[in-house]
């Protein structure tokens, strides 16, 4: 899915993953939030749990993330919250966005493993800015039933991306991470996510018929349309776990 598909599709969205507004206020009373605190949220789509939690908790933070059109929203929406002079966001390739090692108390990338090419290496990415006594959050799918092969097809960009949930809580300790929490998406709460973007890519289809995209799009629709409906609530859930770097004797 390309990013115009994404930026298209959600449109209306405030936040970019199956997690409700309440349990994105959940994550951040679970993530122990004080004022004075830094976090980095890689991939950090339109900002909203950036500039909610520093309007809420006080903490200052950095959102990187490739889409303009995503980060203008952002802006937009710190400002609402009074939260610019707090938060920045900026422009750039989340997977290869260089900073300080050791200075953030979080680092975040919700729903967006892809920057590291898989769960392995984005946690390998967000290791480096992160204090040694910081959380990591990371966003994650997984297979809450063994799939059949037509689920994986149609709901994994490979056959091996996903696991179980304990099996991505084994992903976690190879890699270097405890996991401390997680606060995970239902059915109800995919739905608002992927079934609200029907609509959304609808209208836009009938606003823009002779659009370059429109077929490719149309095709989106559909496929994504039958992917839920046959597969994804069956088969496929998500979840914010909170990590943290496991000591080292």
């Amino acid at each position: 899915m390309s990013l115009r598909f994404h930026e298209i599709a959600e449109a209306r969205h405030r936040i970019l993953n199956p997690i409700t507004d309440a349990k994105l206020d959940l994550l951040g009373e679970i993530c122990r939030i004080e004022r004075g605190m830094r976090q980095l949220d890689l991939a950090c789509g339109k900002g909203e749990m950036l500039s909610r939690w520093s309007a809420r908790y006080g903490h200052e933070g950095v959102g990187v993330d490739i889409s303009k059109e995503f980060l203008e929203a952002a802006k937009e929406r710190a400002d609402e919250l009074g939260v610019a002079d707090r938060v920045q966001f900026v422009e750039a390739d989340a997977g290869a966005y260089e900073t300080e090692a050791d200075t953030y108390d979080i680092v975040s990338c919700i729903g967006a493993t892809w920057i590291g090419d898989g769960l392995a290496g984005t946690l390998d990415l967000m290791r480096r800015p992160l204090r040694p006594d910081g959380i990591a959050l990371v966003g994650e799918c997984f297979w809450t039933a063994p799939p059949p092969s037509e689920a994986v097809r149609a709901l994994s960009p490979k056959e091996d991306t996903f696991t179980s949930l304990a099996g991505t809580g084994e992903r976690f300790e190879e890699a270097g991470y405890e996991l401390l929490e997680m606060v995970l998406a239902s059915p109800d709460s995919w739905d608002r996510y992927a079934a609200s973007q029907w609509w959304t890519v609808s209208d836009w289809l009938r606003a823009n018929p002779a659009d370059p995209d429109a077929n490719a799009m149309r095709e989106f629709l559909s496929t994504a349309r039958r992917s839920h409906l046959e597969y994804g609530r069956q088969y496929l859930g998500w979840g914010v776990f909170v990590l943290r770097q496991t000591q080292t004797s």
